[in-house]
C-alpha cells in the first residue's frame, strides 16, 4: 500500500510516543475510514504513524465541525472525560498505533506517562488557542494563508501535499467553500501560492505568506 502523506514532524511529546511504540499495535486504515467515534469510550490512546487524520463532531442540527488535522507522531482523541468529543477519520491511508491506557500503566511507567500525557494534553490546547484566535480576529484570507503556511511547514520539499478537500478546509476555517476557492484563487492571482492540481501546492512568496499568516 503507498501512503500518501507523510512528515516526520511531531507535534507531541517524544516521551509518549516511545512509550506506545514499545506495546502499540498498528492498524491500517483506508481513506475515509473511521478510527474511531464520537461519544465512544475513550479508553485507548492512538498515535498517527504515517498519513493524516482528521477529527470531526456533529451538532445537534447537523451541521459538522472539524476539530483538527493531525499528522506522523500526533497524539489523537487526549480525553479527560470517559469518552471521545469527536470522531477521527483517515483523511489519507494511514497507519496508527493503538494502545489501551491500562497498558501503558500497567508498565509500572505512571511517572513518565503522566508526565507525557500532561506534555501532549498542553500543546493540544495550545492547538485549540491558536485555533480560536484564528477563527475569531483573522480575515478570510488570512485564515487560508496560515492554514497553508502551516502544511508548507511541515515539508522538506517545495511540492507541499494537501491531504484535505476544500470542503475540510471550509469546515475547519469556519468559512464557505466558495469562500475558500475565491481566496485560494485570490492567493494565487497575487502568485503567493501555485497549485499543481487540486492536492498540491508550492509557495511562491514566501515572505507574503508569512505576512498574511502573522
Amino acid at each position: 500500500m503507498t501512503l500518501a502523506y507523510v512528515s516526520d514532524t511531531p507535534r507531541t511529546a517524544p516521551a509518549i510516543t516511545t512509550l506506545m511504540d514499545r506495546v502499540g499495535l498498528r492498524m491500517t486504515f483506508a481513506k475515509g475510514e473511521e478510527i474511531f467515534g464520537q461519544d465512544e469510550a475513550a479508553d485507548m490512546l492512538h498515535s498517527v504513524v504515517s498519513g493524516a487524520v482528521r477529527t470531526t463532531r456533529l451538532l445537534a442540527d447537523g451541521r459538522r465541525q472539524i476539530g483538527d488535522f493531525y499528522y506522523p507522531g500526533d497524539i489523537i482523541g487526549l480525553e479527560i472525560g470517559d469518552t471521545f468529543r469527536f470522531s477521527a477519520e483517515a483523511l489519507t491511508d494511514c497507519v496508527v498505533r493503538v494502545v489501551k491506557r491500562s497498558a501503558l500503566q500497567a508498565m509500572g511507567a505512571d511517572e513518565v506517562l503522566d508526565r507525557a500525557l500532561w506534555e501532549a494534553t498542553r500543546r493540544e490546547l495550545e492547538r485549540t488557542q491558536e485555533h480560536l484566535l484564528m477563527l475569531g480576529r483573522k480575515s478570510a484570507r488570512e485564515k487560508v494563508a496560515s492554514f497553508l503556511m502551516d502544511l508548507a511547514q511541515r515539508e522538506d520539499s517545495e511540492d507541499v501535499a494537501l491531504p484535505m478537500g476544500r470542503q475540510d478546509m471550509a469546515d475547519y476555517l469556519g468559512l464557505t467553500i466558495e469562500t475558500v476557492s475565491r481566496m485560494v484563487t485570490q492567493l494565487q492571482g497575487s502568485h503567493i501560492v501555485e497549485f499543481a492540481g487540486s492536492r498540491q501546492f508550492r509557495v511562491t512568496r514566501w515572505p507574503a505568506l508569512e505576512r498574511l499568516a502573522a
